[in-house]
């Protein structure tokens, strides 16, 4: 296991096949529509669909989608934001479309095939792209064949690492599913994500088939030893491999919370559409509109205090008290 990530050839075909089966499933129509105007006029060569919509339609929800383009200059955004997506991608963009009468809502990333490439590599201390995409996506939009051989190889590499850790990180033996549930649980507590316990489960649900093949095949494709009896898995991680590889994590452990601190203070100069998006946000989950003004999506830190005064008012930040106090 010295070089755990380095795919031997003919074994990664397996992984990719698995992937590109995924990749090229059909989405609903109103999410290719999605993807398809988003894309514009604009220079991309691949837009990828994850995420919580994904797994369970919810005509309520935001889709979550990340563009891949060649340079940072192919998508249209000021150089501001070009200049912060360089230093620390990806930025984040809100974006809303009425589809057939229907308001839909999304969430989108952007990224150059560059920083894909080495997000989803075994030195990237940032778990951002990787532990998304070792996850189900789909390909919504591509260029051209070239463009889909490029960003199935960045997935291929997402699997591979992902897999890596989750051998290296895991228990000395278990099912594929508590592999994976281990792995995610470390990834979401470095990523300073605020979930339930149980999200790591429920993140593998009705797919139990799906990480079991997909893991397999990238031990397998890495050259790493494991024995199978059942479904409990063996993966052969001596000693020193898994004692180097968890101080390597508690590396990633450490910079996850900063890197992602970083980000959201980033989104706050970057974040288009932002202030739509929060809007939305309260309105969901408090059923508060803010009817924001023009001005107020342009400057949303500038109306902050205004906000935060009309979130008061309502009663948002009120405690609530318990039956009989």
């Amino acid at each position: 296991m010295n070089t755990p990530v380095r795919f031997q050839d003919a074994a990664a075909g397996r992984v990719a096949h698995l992937l590109t089966g995924e990749l090229v499933q059909p989405v609903s129509p109103s999410v290719a529509a999605f993807a398809a105007r988003l894309v514009g006029q604009a220079r991309v060569m691949g837009v990828l669909f994850y995420g919580s919509a994904l797994r369970q339609a919810d005509p309520e929800g935001i889709l979550d989608f990340y563009v891949v383009v060649e340079r940072q200059s192919d998508w249209p955004r000021g150089r501001t934001a070009q200049v912060a997506n360089a230093l620390l991608p990806p930025n984040v963009e809100y974006h809303e479309q009425v589809i057939d009468g229907a308001t839909i809502r999304a969430k989108v990333a952007i990224v150059t095939i560059a920083q894909f490439r080495a997000m989803t590599g075994q030195r990237t201390v940032d778990t951002t792209l990787w532990a998304r995409f070792c996850q189900p996506v789909r390909l919504v939009w591509v260029r051209d064949s070239v463009a889909a051989d490029d960003i199935l190889r960045c997935l291929v590499r997402a699997v591979a690492v992902a897999a890596w850790w989750a051998a290296c990180l895991g228990p000395v033996e278990g099912t594929a599913e508590t592999y994976w549930e281990a792995l995610l649980r470390r990834t979401y507590g470095a990523e300073l994500r605020v979930e339930s316990r149980g999200r790591a489960r429920s993140l593998l649900g009705g797919q139990g088939d799906r990480y079991r093949d997909l893991l397999i095949a990238a031990w397998t494709a890495s050259g790493l030893s494991f024995s199978q009896r059942g479904t409990i898995l063996r993966p052969e991680v001596r000693t020193g491999v898994r004692a180097r590889a968890l101080r390597r994590w508690r590396l990633r452990d450490t910079l996850g919370r900063p890197l992602n601190i970083v980000r959201l203070a980033k989104a706050a100069f970057t974040f288009a559409g932002g202030a739509r998006y929060v809007a939305w946000k309260i309105r969901r989950h408090t059923g508060i509109d803010l009817a924001l003004t023009p001005f107020a999506e342009r400057h949303p830190l500038i109306c902050l205090p205004w906000l935060l005064l009309t979130l008061r008012r309502a009663g948002v930040f009120r405690r609530s008290r318990p039956p009989g106090a």
